[in-house]
């Protein structure tokens, strides 16, 4: 039996998501984006073209094309409430409604949840809702803190004392927004990314998968959405040990299992950032759906039809055995325009050239004329699958260094010296714990 099925966003993530789709059995493909991603546009039958917030012209293209389901790419529909007025609509979703997004879109409340309820991994935090209050704390706490705005900032408010900003800075920073901050203890360890399934009342983890922000090679230079990212064939990686892992999944269904008990049960995708600290997990943060790029890393490896979760999260009845991965490295490498990321080459002609074996995916891109050319943001994802981490590095790396334009990459992501550097800093970490 056939389905149509929404996706909802227009980057690298949601074109992921679109194939995922369509390599499911059945699926009809129906696409509502803000600027219209040549990726998606070739695999969905029709596509809205036009603000993913506006939540009422998606719903009423959805009850227009007859579509049954709906999968939410980015943040900001989440906040607008795209999930309660699709549900109204008779529409299975992958997404939290409005009340259960706010583990992502309020920090505040997030921080608060998690003390209510005895969650373990929660940093140590103050929340101000005045400049000047929150800059008196950062004159008089000895530490350096780590400056989360309340609200949404499209993954680039964070501002870390140490790293951006000396004290001056981050009491400007505090004031520039108003005071509505979280200002967190700063956490020193290795990030990693937990992504799950979760109907409500029963959650599903996907592989581990890091992340790099930085924009330059070595973790230099400023922070941006994701240079790239990769996972393992055993789905861990070899920095966190087996009861960490246990700690940060344990903390996930303990977030599952407080959001229902609040009367917001979480349905859709959560995915857990956490620091591992020498002392164990601890959390940076939830997104209540996909990263961006760490979608990429997963999603290739289902081996289960997309509609067959859907169903099963819509009936409340998901379990381990409804999503099943292969056990496969990935490395996902973005190609991003010269100046990013903070004065991108826009409308720069691209030359992609063979992509050999690698999965290519679409993000921020504009095609005219038959030729793409960059936009302000992260431009293409390759991704490498391969039975080993150095496989599938070399075919990622192959891919993305065969563009031609005025573009760059991180030509080290997936490589063993950079893996190796983090199994020594977190060896250090434990030592001296």
């Amino acid at each position: 039996m056939g389905m149509k099925v929404l996706v909802v966003g227009s980057g690298g993530r949601e074109h992921a998501i679109a194939q995922a789709l369509v390599c499911s059995g059945g699926i009809t493909l129906y696409a509502a984006m803000a600027r219209r991603n040549p990726g998606i546009a070739r695999l969905a039958e029709k596509v809205l073209i036009g603000r993913e917030t506006d939540v009422k012209s998606v719903a009423a293209f959805a009850r227009e094309q007859g579509i049954e389901a709906a999968v939410i790419g980015p943040e900001a529909p989440l906040e607008a409430g795209i999930v309660d007025i699709l549900e109204d609509a008779g529409l299975l979703c992958l997404g939290p409604a409005r009340a259960a997004a706010r583990l992502e879109t309020d920090k505040a409340f997030c921080r608060e949840m998690m003390v209510r309820h005895g969650i373990s991994g929660c940093p140590f935090h103050r929340t101000f809702h005045g400049a000047e209050e929150a800059a008196d704390f950062i004159r008089d706490h000895p530490e350096d803190l780590v400056i989360k705005p309340i609200g949404l900032t499209g993954g680039k408010g964070v501002r870390i004392m140490g790293e951006h900003l000396d004290r001056d800075g981050a009491i400007a920073y505090v004031r520039k927004l108003g005071g509505k901050v979280v200002l967190e203890e700063r956490l020193i360890g290795e990030e990693y990314t937990l992504q799950a399934f979760s109907d409500g009342s029963h959650l599903v983890p996907l592989p581990l998968v890091q992340d790099h922000k930085r924009a330059y090679e070595g973790d230099t230079g400023p922070n941006t959405g994701g240079m790239g990212s990769y996972s393992l064939p055993d789905h861990s990686l070899p920095f966190v040990t087996a009861s960490e892992y246990e700690g940060a999944l344990r903390i996930m269904h303990d977030v599952i299992g407080a959001m229902r008990r609040e009367g917001h049960p979480f349905k859709g995708i959560l995915y857990g950032q956490f620091m591992n600290t020498g002392e164990g997990p601890r959390v940076i943060e939830f997104n209540a759906r996909f990263g961006d790029p760490e979608a990429m890393n997963v999603l290739p490896l289902l081996t289960t039809d997309m509609s067959e979760i859907l169903c099963h999260i819509g009936e409340g009845q998901l379990s381990s055995r409804h999503v099943q991965c292969e056990h496969k490295a990935t490395v996902c490498k973005y190609v991003v325009p010269e100046g990013y990321p903070d004065g991108p080459r826009a409308g720069e002609r691209l030359e992609l050239g063979n992509p050999g074996d690698a999965l290519v995916y679409y993000a921020n891109v504009e095609e005219r004329g038959g030729s793409l050319y960059t936009l302000t943001s992260r431009t293409l994802a390759y991704v490498g699958v391969g039975d080993s981490l150095t496989a599938a590095e070399q075919t990622a790396e192959k891919a993305a260094g065969n563009v031609r334009g005025k573009v760059f990459h991180r030509k080290d992501i997936g490589t063993p010296a950079l893996l190796a550097k983090r199994i020594a800093h977190m060896e250090e970490l434990r030592h001296e714990a």
